[in-house]
């Protein structure tokens, strides 16, 4: 079977661009210089939002923060300060995006936004001739991360995910020596999120605190009543709002799995199993998941747990571990935030006689081939990475480019869709939606709430 792109699989019909608007949308800003600094405007200015500001606030060279935006006047405020007082100036203030996007004094935004926000930021942003940095994951739903590709696409904007391991040395060695046929004929990946949390008890219902707009926090979901667990860092927690840690923390290692694959299109079926196990609280997404999506000749699992876990084998090799294991038919490799770790298996050196035998399976042993420790996660350079793309006008030199980002985030979004209809799901390779399902279907969008609707022609 014909092996599709992420873009190639469209369940409706592919919007062209016309010349002239593709014209117009390139010429908002002028072209940039290699040494131009770039204007950014932060959208979004809670935990990630603050990251934000200092990541960009260390590339003096490369940026300057001309803006920034949130919902809630407490958060503006202090960014405003933090600013002032590192940088010696004050940034344009907005407490809506829009009005920032049709500014002329920013030419690129960064989206540090809850996750049900950052599909239809990114499309008004394009629209608007902005480019675009948004965190992961890239959506909140297939449907979504199909129309910001269209968008990038139609309003030739440059748009990075943050999907920082696609910038980080380390993992971009490790995937080159898979692809390079270092542990051989790869047969499976498994990406883990172990990471520990804890339950968010129960919050009742209240008034919205002054200086916060709840209507446009909530945005594209549902209107419900404000309570503190449905704001702040708890929305992850929300089908609403969030995509629990598998589209949270575990987006990253989606991503570094399916990087590591190098396959295109997708899985044959989908099968996701688990639950909010022990908590008694508000949460609504589950604290344990375990996806397996099949490609008919190679298979990837994924597991999610926020609870206790012991450490396993080579991959897991202690508690609270988030990475990643390759196998292949003549080792594995196993990549982390640390490091990786390359094991050659020494089957080959078996006879032909010992490996008839019934003891052959003792006598195999994994050597360490490769052992590349790393200091940790940076940001800053896949920012970096976006900045030089905004100036060069090269979409394809982005290390997380939004086609990247949209699919891995679809598989994240496939998993939680097969978990919530507890069965088997299995794929249309060519339509990119599910056969014979259309409970299934019906989830690979949402119910907007106007006027916060993605539109069908972006």
């Amino acid at each position: 079977m014909m092996a599709h792109t992420f873009m190639d699989i469209q369940p409706a019909r592919r919007q062209f661009v016309k010349a002239a608007a593709a014209a117009i949308a390139t010429s908002r800003f002028p072209i940039l210089g290699a040494n131009d600094r770039v204007q950014v405007g932060i959208v979004g200015l809670g935990g990630r939002g603050n990251d934000h500001i200092g990541f960009y606030g260390s590339l003096d060279s490369d940026c300057r923060i001309a803006a920034v935006v949130d919902v809630n006047q407490a958060a503006r405020e202090r960014a405003v300060a933090r600013i002032q007082k590192a940088k010696g100036y004050a940034p344009k203030e907005y407490d809506d995006m829009r009005k920032l996007f049709d500014s002329k004094d920013v030419e690129a935004v960064s989206l540090p936004l809850p996750n049900h926000w950052h599909a239809l930021a990114t499309i008004w942003a394009c629209q608007a001739g902005k480019d675009v940095y948004c965190e992961k994951p890239a959506s909140h739903n297939v449907f979504e991360a199909r129309k910001m590709v269209e968008a990038a696409r139609k309003y030739k904007r440059m748009v990075q995910v943050g999907s920082q391991s696609r910038s980080i040395p380390h993992k971009m060695q490790a995937v080159q020596l898979i692809r390079d046929g270092a542990i051989g004929e790869l047969y499976a990946a498994r990406g883990v999120c172990y990471r520990r949390r804890f339950s968010i008890g129960h919050t009742p219902d209240e008034p919205v605190p002054p200086g916060l707009d709840w209507d446009k926090f909530l945005g594209p979901a549902q209107m419900k009543p404000y309570s503190k667990n449905k704001f702040a860092y708890n929305w992850h927690w929300f089908w609403d709002t969030g995509n629990g840690d598998i589209g949270n923390q575990g987006v990253h290692e989606m991503d570094i799995a399916l990087w590591g694959l190098g396959k295109p299109g997708w899985p044959v079926t989908v099968q996701s199993t688990g639950g909010k196990f022990v908590w008694k609280d508000d949460q609504e997404t589950p604290n344990t998941q375990q996806t397996t999506f099949n490609f008919g000749n190679v298979e990837m699992t994924f597991e999610v747990r926020n609870l206790p876990t012991a450490p396993e084998g080579f991959g897991a090799v202690r508690p609270n571990y988030v990475g990643n294991t390759f196998f292949g038919d003549r080792g594995f490799l196993v990549v982390d935030h640390s490091g990786f770790q390359l094991y050659k298996s020494t089957a080959g050196n078996i006879s032909g006689e010992a490996a008839r035998g019934a003891g052959a399976g003792n006598q195999e042993k994994y050597e360490k081939a490769m052992d590349v420790a790393a200091s940790g996660e940076d940001t800053a350079p896949h920012m970096k990475n976006f900045l030089d793309a905004v100036r060069s006008r090269d979409y394809k030199s982005l290390h997380a480019e939004i086609e990247i980002g949209a699919r891995s985030a679809s598989f994240c979004h496939l998993a939680i869709i097969g978990y919530r209809l507890g069965r088997s799901l299995k794929m249309d390779q060519c339509a990119g939606t599910f056969v014979g399902d259309r409970e299934a279907n019906a989830l690979l969008t949402r119910n907007y709430r106007k006027p916060y609707i993605v539109p069908d022609q972006v």
